[in-house]
């Protein structure tokens, strides 16, 4: 039996995880809930300045359903999640993909609508499991009802640290996330609701913007045991997806690049990949791996050999939308 899934907002992460999702024999989509127009969401499914188009003769709607490939889903427009059909239409998961009922009590929403499970599309607050697919997922149990997938950020971090941490044991670590601008920016210098001190008003395809993350202390979450000794920063960047993690750690023991770069490549797996050739961020757009460890940025320091860097790419919207569905899969597994 199919597991029925519902998408509620349809944005970046919403409309490629239903390409991920739709036509998959595990999965049915059932419904999706936006805000937009039909006619808008038929649009931005079909035509994607960066991933591509998708489908394009057999994507269009008529009344209130989107049609791909002769499929009707229904489309609802509904503002609180607890008016959604979701009972009547036998909903399994709920992938919340707004970013804006990110808290237990905002994605149980979902639930009291009907829905049986609710996995967010973000960082989550309060007391809400944060999953990380092939490197905590073993943690859940059929009893996790919401479950956060992190971020984009968080699940090119996390690979990498959990490789370092089992095979050398990580003291603390610094990381910057050089990440590709997003939405929340501004396309020229205006008003920011956030304002000044984000610089996310200032022009996003034209400069350099410091910002911040919360993903490096995010990973005591996902690796409790890395709680208090990893934190960092972001610098966005005029790249339209495509970024890269750079870290810097101390580890318990000295280390050789030989060391460093086998532990990788024996990690290697269908989350982290090992990479030799001289990739750029471009190279990485569509990339259905979460992190890619670049094995020609590392660096150790030769007075002090426990002290390294190195850098992993992810595409801030594939490498995210590729692991979250590989956690969708793991959560219907459970049921």
């Amino acid at each position: 039996m199919k597991v029925r899934v519902a998408i509620n907002g349809f944005g970046r992460i919403g409309k490629l995880a239903f390409r991920l999702i739709f036509g998959n024999p595990k999965f049915q989509v059932v419904a999706i809930n936006d805000l937009s127009s039909l006619e808008t969401i038929s649009y931005l499914l079909k035509y994607d300045s960066i991933q591509r188009p998708y489908e394009v003769d057999a994507v269009s709607f008529e009344g209130k359903n989107l049609i791909v490939k002769g499929e009707q889903i229904p489309v609802f427009q509904e503002k609180n999640p607890q008016d959604l059909p979701w009972k009547e239409l036998g909903v399994d998961i709920v992938l919340e993909c707004t970013g804006f009922f990110t808290d237990k009590e905002k994605a149980s929403l979902h639930l009291k609508a009907g829905a049986r499970k609710v996995l967010i599309s973000a960082p989550a607050t309060g007391d809400v499991k944060t999953i990380v697919y092939n490197v905590n997922d073993h943690t859940l149990n059929e009893n996790d009802i919401i479950v956060s997938g992190a971020s984009c950020t968080t699940n090119c971090l996390a690979p990498i640290v959990k490789i370092l941490n089992d095979n050398f044991g990580i003291k603390q670590a610094f990381m910057t996330t050089v990440h590709s601008y997003t939405s929340d920016q501004s396309l020229i210098d205006q008003n920011h609701p956030k304002g000044i001190w984000t610089r996310r008003g200032r022009a996003a395809a034209f400069n350099m913007v410091p910002s911040s993350t919360g993903a490096a202390r995010a990973i005591g979450l996902v690796l409790p045991e890395l709680k208090g000794k990893l934190d960092g920063t972001a610098v966005r960047v005029p790249t339209i997806t495509g970024s890269l993690v750079d870290l810097t750690a101390e580890l318990n023991q000295e280390v050789s690049e030989t060391e460093i770069n086998e532990a990788f490549q024996k990690g290697a797996n269908e989350t982290l990949a090992y990479v030799t050739d001289p990739i750029v961020s471009s190279d990485v757009i569509g990339t259905t791996y979460g992190s890619l460890y670049d094995s020609n940025t590392l660096q150790i320091l030769k007075e002090n050999p426990r002290f390294i860097k190195l850098m992993s790419w992810y595409d801030n919207e594939m490498s995210y939308v590729n692991q979250l569905v590989r956690l969708l899969h793991k959560i219907a597994s459970l049921n």
